[in-house]
Parts: C-alpha cells; structure tokens; sequence
C-alpha cells in the first residue's frame, strides 16, 4: 500500500457500505409507512367520495321535487310518449317530470297528496298540493356502507304548494 490511492480505497469501502446500508434501511422504513398509512387514506378518499355523491344526489333529489310540485301546480299534463296525441293523467305526469328531472338516483317511490283530494290526488285550483319521494343509494365503500342499514342511505324529501287557479278539467 505504498499508493495513498489505495489506501484511501480501503478505507473507503467501509463507508460506502454503510451508507448503502443505510439507504437500504431507509427505503424498508418508507415501505412500513406506507403500509400502516395506505389503507387510513383510501378509506378517507373513498369516505370523502360516497359522502359527497350523497349530498350531490340529496340536493338533486330535492330540486326535481321542488320542480315537480311546481309542475303540479300548474293543472298541466305531459303527453303520453308511448300514445302519440294523447295526455298522461296529472298524476303521472308529475311522476314523469320527477323521474325526468331525478339525476344520480333512481325514482320509484313518488307520493302525490292535495288537502282537498286527499293521497293519490294532486287537488284541483287553489287545493294545497304535496309532492314527496323516498329512495335509496347503495354506498359504494365497503367500510363507509357498514354504518349504514343494508349499506344504502335513504333518501325523503317533499315540496308544498299551492295549485294556481287553472280549468276544474285539468284535474284528471
């Protein structure tokens, strides 16, 4: 070892292994990290996820009943798509615009009540007319769901209103 290359070679080697090994320690700590911290954010990120379709599909639901009663309010009726130049009853025509307006959720439960007509009547001129839907929204994550019954959160909502004055025909 006459050359202080050499010489510095061999000492060299022991630091360079210490270090690799070090890096190497380092990196199985990042992975064990990772591991314990992984599955607290997804659950977070898909948490944050069913939570706001739910409010996105609650506040959609809202405003298809709050077009709907003030459809019904109106005495009109839809055409029939299935009988060309015939009219749906008013009944189901409220239902249709429901459905037609509902995005993110599917509508099958429609409830239709006036003060004068009782359920099952959206009233006629001047009647105080409710339109009111339940339905559900299967959850998407697993661990979100179980705090829910069947893993689904349900749905009501209803709108109030008053029928404008329109023909005593358009009842029907």
């Amino acid at each position: 070892m006459s050359n202080p290359r050499e010489a510095q070679a061999v000492e060299a080697t022991p630091r360079r292994i210490h270090r690799e090994r070090r890096f190497v320690m380092r990196r199985g700590q990042a992975m064990v990290e990772f591991i314990l911290v992984a599955p607290l954010y997804f659950l977070l990120i898909f948490a944050v996820m069913d939570f706001g379709r739910m409010f996105f599909v609650q506040m959609n639901l809202q405003q298809a009943v709050q077009e709907a009663a003030r459809y019904a309010s109106t005495g009109n009726h839809m055409n029939d798509p299935n009988n060309p130049g015939q009219t749906l009853s008013r009944i189901n025509s409220i239902i249709a615009d429901v459905q037609q307006m509902a995005i993110g959720a599917s509508v099958s439960n429609v409830q239709i009540s006036s003060v004068g007509g009782g359920a099952g009547s959206a009233g006629g001129p001047g009647d105080t007319v409710t339109v009111s839907l339940t339905t559900n929204l299967p959850l998407m994550t697993p661990l979100v769901s179980a705090f829910f019954p069947n893993g689904t959160y349900t749905f009501t909502s209803s709108a109030t209103v008053q029928n404008e004055p329109f023909p005593v025909a358009n009842t029907k």
